[in-house]
């Protein structure tokens, strides 16, 4: 008997440019990462709630949410390239994009990864004011104002003036590494965000050209994991020697968990002969097992997110691909989404919420306010607090999506 779709799935439109499977999957992770983020100036909690060290051979939930970022940021890019190659069917736009986007991505990154070093008594601005201000440049340069015709003017003025805010602040930083010497801005380490931005660009790299053989990302995906084994059981060492910025594969596991999500995403929303719903579903359950077993037969080459273990690499992507599945089962084909309403907007706009604790915290050190730097921060009290803020973030999250300030790379 052939498996069919619920009448309100969108599993028979491969053009469908939003599922809400992934803003829900995307909502989940932005509100666990606000926890956790949180979480991680409360002591007297369990293991399992922070990082483990680098020399540790463990992961907890997490060490799973950047790599759920990956692996949705992988999940939504053959959609957005289809969209953005149907609206115009030229690839230097294309290009163009992926360029900005990257860009973007990184400038974010490196502002919030400086911002805490900045010296004030070198700049015109304390590390906090600087903060504030490159972030609402970018903000003002990257929020999506609509194409009104009317207000073209003040919209292309406001970019501008976001651009030269973030290119004086960045003019302006400066800090001191070490006593009498002062610096500019670290490089580095671009943050989260830059990571992000720069695993995009090399899976674009692959992905875009090739993106018309079904079969090429799975093979992309099997290559970048077998160079993360490889570098991993250190047969590949040149890696270890170059920075970041000159091979932004890095060891294969960040590009490898992106195409991971552009595998899944071809599976339940590509063009190809495995159209029925039960096709799908079991190639997305087999997809995510042959990930666990796979990071499990790898467990003797470590278990680590700081090093970027293919074990890691591995559990990190199964996970995601069944929680994915399940979720496309119960949102997109049986249309039950009203019990994820608390996250949804920020699965909807995300860079809006992943930047609203940043604005938080920067703003209550500008205001010179650090009740909770000395309060509720030991067990049970502490992780009340951190879900107590996940809820305000969640809410403004939610009020400024309704206003309509969302920002769109």
């Amino acid at each position: 008997m052939t498996t069919t779709t619920h009448p309100r799935s969108v599993a028979d439109k491969p053009g469908t440019a939003r599922l809400a499977s992934i803003d829900i999957l995307r909502g989940i992770t932005m509100t666990v990462m606000i926890f956790v983020n949180e979480l991680a100036g409360v002591s007297g909690l369990p293991w399992w709630n922070y990082h483990m060290k680098a020399n540790i051979d463990a992961m907890t939930y997490v060490d799973m949410v950047f790599p759920f970022f990956l692996f949705i940021v992988g999940l939504s890019l053959p959609l957005a390239v289809r969209h953005r190659l149907k609206k115009t069917p030229s690839l230097p736009p294309l290009w163009m994009h992926v360029a900005l986007r990257t860009a973007s991505l990184m400038t974010l990154g490196l502002i919030l990864a400086n911002a805490d070093d900045g010296d004030g008594s070198r700049m015109l601005l304390s590390p906090a004011v600087w903060a504030i201000v490159a972030l609402i440049g970018a903000a003002l340069f990257l929020n999506e104002y609509g194409k009104s015709e009317r207000y073209a003017s003040l919209i292309r003025g406001l970019r501008i003036l976001g651009l030269v805010l973030v290119a004086a602040m960045f003019a302006m930083y400066r800090h001191t590494p070490n006593p009498g010497h002062s610096s500019w801005i670290d490089f580095s380490y671009p943050e989260i965000l830059g990571l992000i931005g720069y695993s995009y660009l090399a899976v674009c790299i692959l992905y875009i050209p090739t993106r018309r053989w079904v079969w090429a990302p799975l093979g992309w995906f099997l290559v970048l994991m077998a160079f993360n084994t490889l570098t991993a059981a250190k047969w590949l060492t040149v890696m270890d020697r170059l920075p970041y910025w000159f091979w932004p594969f890095s060891n294969g596991a960040m590009a490898g968990i992106m195409f991971a999500g552009i595998v899944t995403s071809v599976i339940f929303l590509g063009a190809h002969r495995w159209q029925a719903l039960r096709q799908k579903t079991v190639l997305g359950l087999t997809f995510g097992a042959a990930a666990l077993i796979a990071g499990w037969v790898l467990t003797p080459l470590g278990i680590s997110k700081i090093r970027a273990t293919p074990t890691w690499s591995f559990y990190s992507i199964g996970a995601a691909v069944l929680l994915f599945t399940a979720l496309y089962w119960i949102c997109d084909v049986k249309g039950k989404t009203g019990w994820a309403f608390f996250v949804r907007p920020a699965g909807s706009n995300t860079l809006t919420t992943y930047l609203l604790p940043d604005f938080w915290y920067y703003i209550l050190t500008a205001a010179g306010v650090h009740y909770f730097d000395t309060h509720f921060t030991m067990g049970m009290p502490g992780a009340v607090r951190c879900a107590v803020f996940t809820a305000f973030i969640l809410a403004i999250s939610a009020l400024l999506t309704r206003c309509k300030v969302r920002l769109h790379l």
